[in-house]
């Protein structure tokens, strides 16, 4: 579903160098590493918010410069950020994303703010961390994509909200999505992720499946946290 190849990204103070690898369709990618470890740089990058100075990025065999409005409509994204203007209510935030995407389902949005208990007519500004990142997932999940980006999503949630967020992930899957899970929260993944890849200092160290992910640390039976502390030392 998503190859990035050979992908470098220059600042004064931090570099992606050469990263490279692949999520596979259908699967639930964790994307892990230490906070400044290269994760969010290389979701921008994906995503076309920050341009970068080589390499390949491949989107459902899409690339952003070739095909830039399909590239975008296959993604759901949702940052730990929001990104929204918090004088608006929802219903009007709603109305300036719905209009970026041509295939927009009024239904399945409606469905999913049910489904979440969220009201159309509150405020972003008057909506808890959990409520923001509740209705950025139904913005995503309102327009048929075929992957799903997350940037840290459940940083800040509590345990409810966060248990929430990763059985409608798990949901997700099994409908086909493919989603690719940026976090530092690794307990979520030792529950509902396939494969791993880890980043750090620029550099991908590892990627491959949970299970190969977790023998690779030589420990007795890890979590994903202790393996990856193992790994970069």
């Amino acid at each position: 579903m998503l190859e990035v190849s050979n992908l470098s990204k220059n600042y004064k103070s931090f570099s992606l160098e050469r990263v490279s690898f692949t999520v596979r369709e259908g699967h639930i990618t964790g994307f892990i590493g230490n906070n400044g470890a290269g994760k969010t740089t290389t979701l921008k990058c994906i995503l076309g918010l920050v341009p970068y100075d080589s390499g390949h990025i491949l989107l459902g065999g899409k690339t952003m410069y070739h095909d830039e409005r399909a590239y975008k409509e296959t993604i759901g994204v949702v940052f730990d950020d929001g990104y929204f203007y918090d004088k608006f209510t929802m219903s009007a935030m709603k109305n300036i994303v719905a209009g970026a995407y041509s295939a927009w389902d009024n239904s399945e949005y409606h469905k999913y703010m049910e489904k979440f208990g969220l009201q159309e007519t509150q405020k972003i500004d008057t909506l808890s961390k959990g409520m923001k990142m509740k209705f950025a997932l139904a913005l995503a999940l309102s327009h048929h994509a075929e992957i799903l980006i997350l940037d840290e999503p459940s940083s800040g949630l509590d345990p409810k909200t966060r248990q929430l967020f990763c059985e409608e992930l798990s949901e997700q899957k099994k409908k086909g999505k493919t989603i690719f899970f940026s976090t530092h929260i690794t307990s979520d993944l030792d529950k509902i992720g396939d494969d791993i890849i880890l980043i750090n200092e620029g550099r991908i160290l590892i990627e491959a499946p949970k299970e190969d992910f977790l023998k690779k640390s030589g420990l007795q039976s890890p979590t994903i946290e202790e393996a990856m502390l193992k790994m970069i030392g």
